[in-house]
């Protein structure tokens, strides 16, 4: 009686299809076989000296830009440093040029002194020496603080005393002790002034600038 084999089921092979290799692995991988290529252990005795050889020129190349990069970053600090410091010492040149004929204008009332007239001529000098210092000043960005008739800021005024007044509110400025000045909106220096008071019978008002009242 034949027995029917039973027939053993086929094994499926699937076949998947390799997964594309990214151009830095290629790269890496082209280094490694050249790298195993070029190990001593494949290398004759003449091609592993020419090997040193080139790798040796490499490093003493590499050596060379290192220490030229590095003369042309002093080189650069060296400039940058002497730039810095003729800029300080000349950064008032423009300014010291528009002092000069204050310079000139004094001289002259010093010379027209010894005139007839020594008074008018020295009080004629000096005013225009002041006009002069004042409009080269302008132009540099210098602007005088308002003070008497205005309201008290303490941003801009510092309050030395107060005055009784009854034709005036309280909190105005009567009298400018001394000037105050801004350059380009910054405060120099705040005006000196007496403010007035509400009324006789009122409590002396704090002109104290508040911390921080003043800051952008």
């Amino acid at each position: 009686m034949n027995e029917k084999r039973e027939e053993e089921p086929t094994k499926k092979i699937e076949i998947t299809q390799a997964e594309p290799v990214a151009q830095g692995d290629e790269e890496h991988a082209e280094k490694k076989d050249k790298a195993a290529e070029k190990s001593p252990g494949k290398m004759t005795k003449k091609e592993f000296l020419q090997e040193i050889k080139d790798l040796h020129e490499e490093s003493k190349k590499n050596y060379d830009l290192y220490l030229r990069s590095q003369a042309e970053m002093e080189n650069i600090k060296k400039r940058n440093k002497k730039e810095k410091e003729e800029w300080i010492r000349y950064s008032n040149e423009n300014l010291i040029k528009q002092m000069l004929p204050v310079i000139d204008n004094l001289e002259k009332a010093i010379s027209h002194s010894h005139n007839e007239n020594p008074l008018d001529a020295l009080r004629e000098g000096v005013e225009l020496t002041l006009k002069g210092l004042k409009d080269n000043l302008v132009k540099s960005g210098l602007e005088e603080v308002k003070a008497k008739g205005e309201r008290f800021d303490p941003c801009f005024h510092q309050a030395v005393s107060e005055q009784e007044d009854e034709g005036v509110e309280a909190g105005i400025i009567l009298h400018e002790l001394q000037k105050g000045y801004t350059l380009y909106d910054r405060l120099l220096r705040p005006a000196m002034v007496v403010v007035s008071k509400a009324n006789p019978g009122s409590t002396t008002t704090d002109h104290k600038t508040p911390e921080n009242a003043c800051e952008e």
